[in-house]
């Protein structure tokens, strides 16, 4: 499937043709792997196109290229307010929204200081990531073969262009033997998430997600789901998670900037609950996009007005 195109991509300050955003075969980045990146979504309100916890992204963004000590020549204030920019020059009311951040070219080895860091905004029209049946019939999901890395191998804290490399070995593996995506195991072998996704798990009405210790991602719309369902009157526990606690659970969900709240309906053939979308996960399901679409007051301040 073709990716769909918008008109502009903001680069390195200027707003250019999509076509013309390129960049050099012996860029830094082509060959190491060497950028940091966000995925957001904007969502289309009642009030217009609004851009869902955008200030955690770049910030995110931003810690994420401080650990790997890229200099990003942009303020967190520049950057979110580029990406209204560009939103705005590509006239969309609801899109993804990817800024990368990256080593150029300059000198190729394995030390990137003499490389530029470039960066990048791009914005297109994007549905649902695990198609649009998912959010209510669930996804059939297996355990992934591959392994997260340990601790102080890779830094998860960071959002980085190498360590999908490991996710795509997890989601290609899964796509292959038939199931929609793959969850993978930290290396105590204990749960850690999907292939880019966080994962949630449900038993006797509390809520159960790995912590950061767990060689996971923490991501914003984890710590969303996290912020619904206590305000919801549930019970979360961030704790560590056996791979056997999946098929036991009541309910299982991914969330995700691209998953959003997505039911998990079997692991490895095993049927979770009821093998399809629970009561908790519609509860939570239902908050989230009274949030994300406008029909809840913002009164968190998640959304900002393109």
């Amino acid at each position: 499937m073709a990716m769909p195109q918008s008109e502009k991509i903001w680069f390195n300050g200027e707003l250019v043709p999509w076509e013309d955003a390129k960049i050099h075969v012996l860029s830094h980045v082509v060959h190491y792997g060497s950028s940091v990146f966000e995925g957001i979504r904007c969502y289309h309100t009642r009030r217009g196109p609004a851009v869902f916890r955008l200030d955690e992204h770049i910030r995110r963004l931003l810690d994420s290229a401080k650990i790997y000590r890229m200099e990003v020549p942009y303020t967190q204030e520049q950057l979110t307010g580029a990406v209204c920019d560009t939103i705005r020059a590509n006239r969309l009311d609801a899109c993804y929204v990817r800024p990368i951040a990256f080593r150029g070219y300059g000198a190729l080895g394995v030390l990137p200081f003499a490389c530029p860091v470039d960066t990048v905004i791009a914005v297109w029209e994007w549905g649902k990531y695990l198609g649009p049946e998912a959010l209510e019939q669930g996804v059939d999901v297996c355990t992934s073969s591959w392994h997260r890395v340990a601790p102080n191998t890779l830094p998860f804290l960071a959002k980085a262009g190498g360590n999908y490399l490991n996710s795509q070995l997890a989601k290609m593996e899964a796509k292959i033997n038939g199931y929609d995506e793959g969850i993978v195991l930290g290396p105590d072998g204990l749960v850690s998430e999907g292939s880019g996704e966080n994962i949630f798990v449900i038993r006797n009405g509390v809520l159960y997600t790995p912590d950061s210790s767990h060689s996971i991602l923490p991501g914003i719309t984890r710590h969303t789901a996290i912020t619904l369902a206590r305000e919801l009157g549930f019970k979360v526990e961030q704790r560590p998670i056996p791979r056997e606690g999946l098929y036991i659970a009541d309910e299982v969900f991914f969330t995700g900037t691209a998953a959003e709240i997505t039911p998990v309906r079997s692991i490895d053939r095993i049927t979770i609950g009821a093998g399809q979308r629970g009561p908790v996960t519609r509860q939570l399901q239902e908050a989230f996009f009274r949030v994300v679409n406008g029909d809840a007051d913002d009164t968190r301040g998640w959304l900002t007005a393109v």
